[in-house]
């Protein structure tokens, strides 16, 4: 057994406390590209997938009423490419959890330079210090509180949605503020490793076990298992039961034409099946004549459409296109006086309680003839789980805003 050294360093502030070889700039910058590429995606998919919710619609679709400039990006959310929030989502979920080893090894190569002294040397070394502290806690709330979200686990304090978007804007504040330090030097460091020399090579290096570019593969192969384990989410074949790290993959959802992912159930939802039943059901619809109150077997008697749309969800998880039958909601605005230019809708749900029981619709997605209010799934009705006895389904939507066990349709500018 080997005797303690004596002169060993016992405090993380001295240079030799650190002795892994593995560490030096051509590592950390390897790292800090592949993380410059992949954290600007996520930060692009992640405000387009807010702009998803046309959060300046309606107070009920807004979770960040108080984001002021923060908002200047926001653009009603189209209907075409009818996947665009499937792809949106699914990318920046899946890339977000494949890129966790690169993320914890880039944290680790750097880990030396949490602890150096003095604090600052000079101004620009202190915003580098400033920059790197807010990265690192930046790095760790986001990709927490991300998978926390994505697992279903709201243990977080408040609600997700304005955690995630201003804890967003710190972290890609302070990561381009590093990147505009930083880059000029790992550039260097990449075209020049053999004349590495910095804070982060240890004067006391340990016996290596293996070598930079083994570590690295070691990096690459850990964010591919955590994608071949995630990726299956969003498809509807036996490749969803590779998910084995997502709450909607793995699992088998049943056969049949309702035979696919669900977010809310209805027991969950604490829907009444004597709410929703044919003697006492009614959808309310209102408009510039008033109200019209529709029986389930008058919709049917309504001229209905078909249409091929997915269900995405903000969690990540997607199905693949269902085949939805129902009445168009430009025809429902047609009711009650907008026949020519549909307006805004306010749909309102039987849940009584929770997030996006109720949600708002732009004029344009109540206009598209894919926009419907479904009575049919892939052929049979509706499930319970699935909305019965009726629900939104709007081409390119996020799966909140199609809203289930609809009871009331208001139409008008919002």
């Amino acid at each position: 057994m080997r005797a303690p050294d004596p002169d060993a360093p016992r405090l993380p502030s001295s240079p030799g406390f650190w002795r892994s070889p593995l560490r030096g700039p051509w590592f950390t910058s390897v790292l800090g590209l592949v993380l410059l590429v992949g954290i600007t995606v996520l930060f692009v998919t992640g405000l387009v997938s807010y702009a998803a919710y046309n959060p300046g619609l309606s107070p009920v679709n807004d979770k960040t009423p108080d984001r002021g400039i923060l908002g200047f990006y926001l653009f009603a959310w189209p209907t075409d490419p009818h996947w665009l929030y499937r792809l949106n989502q699914g990318v920046h979920v899946t890339l977000g959890i494949t890129l966790i080893p690169v993320l914890l090894a880039k944290l680790w190569s750097v880990v030396p330079r949490l602890f150096a002294l003095p604090p600052a040397r000079s101004l620009a070394h202190a915003l580098e210090r400033i920059s790197l502290l807010l990265l690192v806690g930046g790095a760790l709330f986001q990709f927490v509180t991300g998978v926390l979200n994505i697992q279903l686990d709201y243990v977080f304090p408040g609600s997700f949605y304005p955690l995630h978007f201003y804890g967003a804007w710190v972290f890609f504040a302070a990561f381009v503020a590093h990147v505009l330090l930083k880059m000029p030097t790992a550039l260097r460091n990449l075209r020049h490793l053999r004349e590495e020399r910095n804070d982060l090579v240890t004067p006391r290096p340990a016996e290596p076990t293996f070598s930079r570019r083994g570590a690295l593969w070691f990096v690459g192969s850990g964010s591919l298992l955590l994608f071949a384990t995630t990726v299956g989410q969003n498809f509807d074949s036996p490749l969803r039961r590779t998910a084995l790290l997502a709450p909607r993959g793995g699992g088998d959802p049943g056969s049949g034409p309702n035979g696919f992912q669900i977010n809310k159930t209805a027991a969950y939802a604490e829907i009444d099946a004597a709410e929703t039943g044919e003697d006492a059901w009614r959808l309310a619809v209102t408009g510039r004549t008033g109200t019209v109150r529709l029986r389930r077997d008058e919709l049917l008697r309504l001229p209905l459409h078909s249409a091929a749309l997915p269900i995405a969800c903000v969690e990540g998880w997607s199905t693949s296109d269902q085949w939805w039958r129902g009445v168009r909601l430009r025809d429902l605005a047609a009711l009650v006086g907008y026949d020519d230019d549909p307006p805004d809708v306010f749909v309102e749900s039987l849940q009584r309680s929770g997030a996006f029981r109720e949600a708002a619709l732009r004029a344009n997605q109540v206009a598209d003839p894919r926009s419907l209010l479904a009575l049919y799934v892939n052929g049979e009705e509706l499930s319970p789980d699935h909305g019965h006895p009726a629900r939104i389904i709007v081409p390119a939507a996020p799966g909140v805003l199609n809203t289930k066990w609809v009871a009331r349709m208001t139409f008008g500018d919002l």
